[in-house]
């Protein structure tokens, strides 16, 4: 069986990871959805934050920017103000889409109308339309609140929480009950895969879907905490935030001898930034992993 053949996908993540799977898998059009982190604090999109009550636009624009088909338009989305101006430092994709946020009913329909006007089939929903921050505890139970410090940590956090109410979006829980195949990663661990994993109903949605998941692992270890834990670790931590073990495959290169799941290599990386992966053999080894997945519930 080949993806083609799957009635719907979602794949979760954020920033950079979550975008080249999408643009990867962007043929599928309406059958493709991308379920995005909104937790981010840095950044231009920490700029907007500050002043603002609002979501992360940043990975949301960054997922949009890699699905356009017009390089013009992902140069405006990703434009960046410079400067001594009350500008500088924001980014004109985050300023849209809060715009059109504030002229909408709720987030989501700003970014189907940029969608739209963009030509983009794929549909992004943010894991949580409520403004949210991620909250990290460290073993010795002391919280660290926001992505920027979580990313400093010199040791894996005991545990990962959002705070305050956060929400899934409605039609985010609807499509991973819908799902054939659900994607998580590639992107930072801890900030990047866990959160939109740490919204109660999309956990629970993880728990109880009949569709197959696979975990997509980054290429060259990330800097930061998690970036000295093994696949079978990422997975217990994953586990322990969800409630029980869900991935049924991992897309990885490192091996691992305590992994207790189907595990398929080969990935390569693009030729122009060494820690991303390349779109063609991302596609193969994801094919592969659907023929491995649905061979063995066939």
């Amino acid at each position: 069986m080949q993806i083609t053949a799957l009635r719907r996908i979602t794949a979760i993540g954020g920033g950079h990871g979550l975008g080249r799977v999408l643009s990867t898998l962007a043929f599928m059009k309406h059958k493709l959805v991308g379920v995005v982190a909104t937790t981010d604090n840095g950044g231009a999109t920490g700029l907007l934050r500050a002043s603002h009550h609002t979501i992360a636009w940043g990975d949301i624009r960054n997922c949009l920017s890699q699905l356009v088909e017009q390089p013009l338009a992902a140069d405006v989305l990703n434009f960046r103000f410079e400067g001594e101006t009350s500008l500088a430092g924001h980014n004109l994709g985050n300023l849209l889409l809060y715009t059109l946020d504030q002229v909408s009913a709720r987030p989501l329909d700003g970014i189907q109308l940029l969608s739209r006007l963009l030509n983009v089939n794929t549909r992004l929903l943010p894991m949580s339309e409520c403004p949210t921050d991620l909250v990290a505890t460290t073993a010795e139970d002391i919280q660290c609140h926001g992505e920027i410090l979580i990313d400093r940590l010199e040791h894996m956090p005991k545990a990962l929480s959002l705070s305050g109410e956060a929400h899934a979006t409605p039609e985010a829980v609807r499509h991973l009950y819908n799902s054939d195949l659900i994607i998580l990663g590639p992107g930072s661990f801890l900030t990047s895969v866990l959160p939109p994993l740490l919204v109660k109903d999309i956990a629970v949605a993880l728990r109880k879907t009949r569709g197959k998941v696979v975990f997509i692992d980054n290429l060259v270890h990330e800097k930061g905490p998690a970036g000295t834990l093994s696949v079978t670790e990422k997975l217990a931590f994953l586990e322990q935030h969800i409630g029980q073990c869900v991935v049924d495959l991992v897309l990885s290169n490192h091996h691992d001898p305590q992994l207790q799941i189907p595990r398929l290599g080969g990935l390569t990386a693009d030729s122009d930034v060494h820690y991303r992966h390349d779109p063609d053999v991302l596609l193969q080894r994801l094919n592969a992993a659907v023929e491995t997945l649905f061979k063995q519930t066939a």
